[in-house]
């Protein structure tokens, strides 16, 4: 019986498998009809929109870029030590992937509670409605993305570990989509409104 031999090069092979890439898709969907949702209603209440943004911390969000753009350049770095058989390496851009992703939370967090405690809760108003949502929901995407890095971290770690090349990649595609679904957040919420 012939094994079939995955093509990286591959449509139907693609980093991290087809269906990964399915679901990364369909994340990409979904925030992108949120924005243009978000968009739609900005037209009908222009200076809310306007008023709110100018609520908002573009330092902070500038940070977080920042902080997520350079998570994935380690984590480019990461699966390529991997690749280069060297987990030495590929362990320590692994650790400063999640200390972008980290420090992305925690920036968060800070921004969060200055909105909370100057009342712009997710009920304030339309614009705020869909900040809370929008990157409440990226929020999410981050923590589950640094799940799975801890998993990949632990078993690059084990005396004998079966972390595969597929599994790395599928991981790297995830957190990969978390910086681009910010890199769609940040302007559109911080910058353009």
């Amino acid at each position: 019986m012939d094994l079939v031999k995955t093509d990286s090069k591959n449509i139907y092979y693609p980093p991290g498998g087809i269906l990964l890439w399915i679901i990364i898709f369909l994340e990409l969907f979904t925030f992108g009809m949120a924005l243009v949702a978000m968009v739609v209603y900005s037209k009908d209440e222009p200076e809310v929109f306007h008023s709110s943004r100018l609520l908002l911390n573009t330092t902070f969000g500038l940070f977080n870029t920042v902080f997520l753009l350079t998570s994935g350049f380690f984590m480019a770095k990461s699966v390529q030590s991997f690749k280069a058989n060297n987990s030495k390496k590929s362990s320590l851009y692994l650790k400063l992937t999640m200390l972008g992703g980290f420090l992305f939370l925690g920036l968060k967090s800070i921004e969060y509670y200055e909105k909370i405690e100057a009342g712009l809760s997710i009920g304030y108003n339309t614009f705020f409605s869909f900040y809370w949502m929008l990157t409440l929901f990226h929020v999410i995407h981050i923590l589950v993305g640094l799940v799975i890095l801890s998993s990949v971290y632990v078993g690059l770690h084990k005396k004998e570990s079966n972390l595969e090349l597929e599994d790395f990649e599928a991981s790297a595609s995830f957190w990969h989509m978390c910086d681009l679904i910010w890199l769609l957040l940040f302007p559109i919420i911080y910058l353009i409104f």
